[in-house]
């Protein structure tokens, strides 16, 4: 495993710098606690801004040298064991509004980027929204879902997505169009240095009760093939073209493979899980042998799907 660079000890001085914010920040911020996988380092400032006025004015003043780094509800998110430097954004309650509009074929969801992709969901069922089931799949927010072109049982959000705003690193307000998202598999084309804070998404007229019944079948089907009552993180590769990553990776062998405590899943073993213990570099060198091994046996290379956020603890990059 290539090893990431390490983070200095924080000088104390970071947060003494920070801009004047309506929001919160806080330093040497743990971050394991809030992560699905719960392992990893603290953040060296954790700031939570109170709406977009507030996101935009931060960035505009914060200094360009300060690395930023954003986060939702970290489901699919593996922070390494030396925490992340800089500033991490977390968005919070200015941003998890959701409306529906509309009428007929126009019918319409505007919502803040924080909001979890399955109170969206649910929003949409109780106003007729049909087309957005698939988000009640998606154990995330609208704003990963943005970044990552976030997708589950056939659906994904290029296929709903009409606009969504965004704030440059340097504090200015953008939107962007669908085109304008540059969507592909599991990735979007938008700059990676502006955070998402709405959407709005387009369905179809619904009867309620239909669409719950659908609802109710994809978390059926997800409680029945995925690790969902274990410290998980999603899926953890990407499928590669004309592909499964799951096929690969069982094919391998690596089904229930283990380094301590981080383990494939036997149950879908394109999710790693932490059966107590785990480190992030345990988890990390896990998926690596996974895509040693898949490369190995069909010459095929798994890219992560698993967002990898941090540095390593000083020991590990002191092992390296």
């Amino acid at each position: 495993m290539k090893a990431a660079p390490r983070m200095n000890a924080p000088d104390g001085h970071l947060i003494g710098r920070m801009p004047a914010v309506r929001g919160r920040l806080t330093a040497d911020a743990p971050l394991a606690s809030v992560t699905w996988f719960r392992v990893g380092g603290p953040a060296e400032v954790m700031f939570r801004p109170a709406d977009a006025d507030d996101l935009a004015g931060f960035l505009a003043a914060l200094p360009a040298e300060v690395p930023v780094t954003v986060i939702g509800v970290a489901s699919n998110l593996l922070v390494r064991d030396g925490g992340v430097p800089g500033v991490t954004i977390r968005l919070g309650r200015g941003f998890t509004d959701i409306v529906a509009d509309g009428t007929g074929d126009g019918m319409t969801l505007t919502a803040g980027a924080a909001a979890l992709d399955l109170n969206v969901a649910m929003v949409a069922r109780d106003a007729g929204i049909g087309g957005l089931e698939f988000l009640s799949g998606i154990p995330g927010t609208v704003g990963g879902a943005l970044r990552m072109n976030g997708g589950a049982y056939g659906r994904e959000l290029a296929d709903v997505l009409v606009s969504a705003t965004a704030v440059a690193r340097d504090g200015r307000r953008l939107e962007f169009s669908h085109a304008g998202m540059g969507f592909t598999y599991r990735h979007s084309g938008a700059p990676e240095d502006c955070i998402f804070t709405g959407a709005i998404l387009r369905g179809e007229p619904g009867n309620p009760l239909e669409i719950a019944r659908r609802m109710a079948e994809i978390s059926s089907k997800r409680a029945d093939s995925q690790p969902v009552r274990s410290r998980t993180g999603g899926s953890t590769f990407k499928n590669p073209d004309g592909h499964k990553a799951w096929e690969l990776i069982d094919k391998a062998g690596c089904r229930g493979l283990s380094i301590g405590d981080a383990q494939v899943s036997e149950m879908h073993c394109n999710f790693l899980i932490n059966n107590g213990t785990a480190t992030a570099a345990q988890l990390e060198a896990l998926g690596e042998e996974v895509r040693r091994r898949v490369f190995e046996t069909s010459g095929v290379t798994l890219e992560w799907e698993i967002k990898r956020i941090g540095v390593l603890a000083a020991e590990e990059s002191t092992a390296q």
